[in-house]
């Protein structure tokens, strides 16, 4: 920067490390093909980060190394995840803390410093180019463009996608933006160079001049918003900008002096200077290189001697009317700089190839990272359709039934008559089946396990409670430490980052409503338990203890007269129970079809075919969605389309059960018959028992899966709450340092010598106006500034100071200073007054302290 009039990125820096060791641990983890498959690939991977990382030195053969590893990074963001398990490190080109190094387990990272060093490189080739040759400013002016593409490929295309709550300083987006405009007003002040040496007219220059100046402002605004650019830089842009703004007004001027508009030309030629003068004042604080300021004062010179010549011609000649700044007519523009991204870094994918320039893409063995999440994706919808949608509607639908033939006494009425003595066939077969289940000790093992695994989640989710608690604890003893004007950050439950405290007390919520529902759920399953436990206690003994619970009748013949509507209803009855039992076929066929439905062949056809369709595209689950679509309708349409007809034809056999039921019980009301009535009531709370059995294992299984699936939901919770908290103490700690690191305001100014150095005469009559004081510093970017020593009477001849004879003792004159004294800081003010009191009372005063505070001010001792 000291020796040029453009700027150039400096390089980001890496240390050394293997991308092959966690990309080999994820395919042994994640896949199921061997990681030794891709051996060569895992080497190649290594030696292009190596080769990219370490290019160092400005020439055109680090630009290939860096794209190819570029291009790679991309391709293999399709085949894995972003936090594989790579830790980069790596260090800021820009701002105040280059020698803190940001680590993160990202490949987007990683691809975000690939891309910038690229552009860094393209930036020093352009101001390493000769500028003083047309040719050399023509492939100058390509750099900085294609440096600028890069620069805006990462801002629109990478930094979106880069899933970080806080960008590097020197990546976000507002230091983005200030550097293309950078880069672009550097490629368009080559093309005005040029210009300017090929002869183009005046008009012509001063439009290419104009835009400049605009990119160099919108560079500067950009840079004001930015943590990273540093005041030497925002200098130089707002320098830089008014020299541009000069530059034009001055070819415009000379473009009136053409056309002979003399009055014009005076007032751009005015502002040619004003401009001049405001690009100057930059100079302040020597944050501008000597080729800028070479620049500025070469411009103010000749443009202000045209101004001298204009005016007087003006005057003397032409006499024409010099209009205002504000009616001149604002210059065009003429834009020649654009952003041009390289296709090798917006289109990578069309430079893969056995024989093409990035060479093979790798791993392209290895099925993508999207095509295990589609098969996830397509298990998930697929089992839901099957279970929620098909399966669930069809045991409600089964539910529904026993709940009628219960309210109807069915089978128990029949079986009474049918089987006045002994034990009914069907009561038979479902008590053997309840004995081979060891029904009663499978459902408490079922209640243990769900009491197990409930109290498992509970545990996991009580410790990411308590850590969460713990640091909004911590996080409100140091609000009220430090008070809120201090302890700016958010609160706890406040946090909006990515996966921060508001995320994480709102799931918290979330799964305390999960434990709250699936604790009353698991409440009801109990209570039907002990509904039925006697009953099915009974169902689980001896035959003879349940011929004992069920009275015999004493009718042994059934009436004639009640024979044909026993018939009829015995014949509806039986026609639910084949509907029932094709149900259950039904459920369990669809669920071997589910277990056998097999997606990954296929699907790696498709992700084969749209790899071949759409090369330049990474594939993604979204483009699996056709195709999920199109299967489930060809695989299940058919069983979804049966649920209708399922509902009617059980509707269809229920109506026919009560009709029957209805005749059913009016011929036993004719004939009198009451003598079976408890044995009914008996047979059908055996019943019910059975199939309130069957109900309450399906209800524990359903109650395993949500345990299970819950635990999956903790663990993640508690892991992002584990990790959430430690960065927020990192944090805690970061700003408890800043808050006790020493103030400015206890900076010591050294006591003047005891031998006063020679000083400048005076020609002011007030000695001490020659202390200076230096306008505050806009920014504490800005480097501390001291105050200059200066002499009123600049053409004076230096003297020595001859020896003075005081005038009166020192203790008389404190109000007066003498140029043999030196600078002292004096005490505050009512210290000094105390001070006086015990002079004027004999006393002896304590020596001032060399410390200076600022609430003391400045005094003149």
């Amino acid at each position: 920067m000291a020796t040029s009039n453009v700027l150039s990125l400096p390089f980001r820096k890496s240390t050394q490390m293997s991308l092959a060791t966690p990309i080999q641990q994820y395919i042994s983890k994640k896949y199921d093909q061997h990681p030794d498959m891709f051996r060569h690939d895992l080497d190649v991977i290594d030696t292009l980060r190596r080769d990219a990382v370490n290019v160092r030195e400005v020439h055109q053969s680090g630009i290939k190394k860096l794209q190819i590893y570029a291009g790679q990074l991309v391709w293999v963001g399709g085949k894995f995840p972003i936090d594989i398990g790579a830790d980069f490190t790596w260090y800021p080109a820009l701002g105040y803390h280059t020698e803190h190094p940001l680590v993160q387990n990202n490949l987007k990272y990683e691809l975000m410093n690939i891309l910038y060093n690229l552009a860094a490189l393209y930036s020093q080739l352009a101001v390493s180019s000769n500028r003083g040759a047309t040719e050399g400013l023509k492939m100058a002016a390509s750099w900085f463009s294609q440096a600028a593409g890069v620069l805006s490929h990462m801002k629109t295309n990478v930094l979106p996608d880069l899933r970080m709550a806080n960008p590097p300083d020197d990546m976000d987006e507002a230091t983005l933006e200030s550097l293309i405009q950078l880069l672009l007003a550097q490629s368009q002040e080559c093309f005005w160079m040029k210009a300017v040496m090929d002869g183009y007219k005046d008009a012509s220059i001063a439009k290419l001049a104009a835009r400049v100046s605009d990119l160099y402002n919108l560079a500067g605004e950009a840079a004001m918003r930015s943590e990273a650019i540093s005041s030497a830089w925002i200098h130089h842009m707002s320098a830089k900008h008014h020299h541009f703004a000069a530059a034009a007004q001055y070819r415009a001027a000379c473009d009136c002096l053409e056309k002979r508009k003399y009055g014009e030309e005076v007032a751009r030629l005015t502002d040619a200077v004003a401009c001049a003068n405001q690009g100057l004042k930059e100079c302040k604080g020597g944050y501008l290189s000597k080729a800028v300021v070479d620049d500025l004062h070469g411009l103010k010179k000749r443009v202000e001697e045209d101004l001298k010549r204009a005016e007087r011609d003006n005057d003397v000649i032409y006499l024409h009317t010099v209009p205002p700044k504000s009616e001149l007519k604002i210059l065009d523009r003429a834009n020649m700089a654009v952003a041009r991204v390289p296709p090798e870094v917006a289109e990578p994918y069309k430079f893969f190839g056995d024989h093409a320039e990035f060479g093979p893409a790798l791993f392209t063995k290895l099925v993508p990272f999207a095509v295990h999440l589609a098969v996830s994706i397509y298990e998930e919808r697929r089992d839901r359709l099957v279970n929620n949608s098909i399966i669930s509607e069809l045991e409600t639908l089964t539910d529904r039934l026993h709940e009628i033939l219960s309210s109807l006494n069915l089978p128990g009425s029949l079986q009474a008559l049918e089987k006045p003595l002994g034990l009914p066939g069907t009561l038979a077969q479902h008590a053997e089946e309840i004995r081979q289940a060891d029904a009663l000790s499978r459902l408490q093992r079922g209640f243990a396990d769900i009491e197990k695994l409930c109290s498992s989640d509970r545990a996991v989710f009580d410790e990411g409670k308590a850590l969460l608690m713990a640091e909004e604890e911590e996080d409100t003893a140091m609000r009220l430490k430090h008070g809120t004007r201090v302890w700016t950050r958010p609160e706890s439950r406040a946090d909006p980052s990515r996966d921060g405290g508001a995320k994480l007390w709102n799931q918290a919520a979330e799964i305390e409503g999960y434990f709250a529902s699936s604790t009353s759920s698991d409440g009801v399953v109990r209570q039907k338990f002990a509904a039925v436990k006697d009953t099915l206690a009974i169902l689980a003994g001896p035959d003879r203890g349940m011929m004992d619970y069920i009275p015999n009748s004493r009718r042994t013949e059934i009436p004639e007269s009640l024979k044909p509507a026993l018939g009829r209803l015995r014949g509806a009855y039986n026609d639910v129970l084949r509907l029932e039992s094709r149900r259950r076929k039904r459920v369990e066929t669809l669920k071997n079809k589910s277990r056998a439905d097999d997606i990954k062949g296929d699907i790696l056809a498709e992700a084969a075919r749209l790899e071949r369709t759409y090369p330049s595209t990474a594939i993604v689950p979204a483009h699996f969605e056709d195709f999920f679509e199109k299967r489930l309708d060809s695989l299940y349409e058919a069983d979804l389309e049966g649920l209708e007809k399922e509902r009617a034809d059980q509707d269809k056999a229920l109506t026919e059960v009560e009709r029957a039921n209805r005749e059913f019980e009016a011929q036993k009301k004719s004939v009198g018959d009451r003598g079976n009535v408890e044995r009914e009531k008996a047979l059908q709370r055996l019943d019910n028992a059975y199939y309130k059995y069957k109900e309450i294992v399906s209800n524990i299984e359903v109650g395993r899966k949500f345990y299970n699936d819950l635990s999956q939901i903790l663990e993640q919770f508690r892991n992002q709450a584990r990790h959430w908290v430690n960065e927020r103490r990192k944090d805690a700690r970061s700003l408890e340092d800043e808050i006790y690191m020493p103030p400015l305001a206890s900076m010591t100014i050294s006591p003047a010598p005891a031998q006063a150095p020679p000083v400048q005469s005076f020609a002011s009559p007030n000695p001490s106006s020659y202390y200076q004081p230096q306008p505050i510093r806009q920014s504490l970017r800005d480097p501390p500034v001291e105050a200059p020593i200066q002499s009123w009477a600049d053409n004076v001849a230096q003297q020595q100071p001859k020896p003075m004879t005081p005038l009166a003792p020192v203790a008389n004159m404190q109000g007066t200073w003498m140029p043999g004294m030196g600078i002292k800081f004096g005490a505050p003010p009512n210290a000094g007054a105390s001070s006086g009191d015990q002079h004027q009372g004999g006393g002896n005063q304590p020596p001032v302290n060399g410390t200076w505070e600022p609430s003391q001010g400045i005094r003149f001792g």
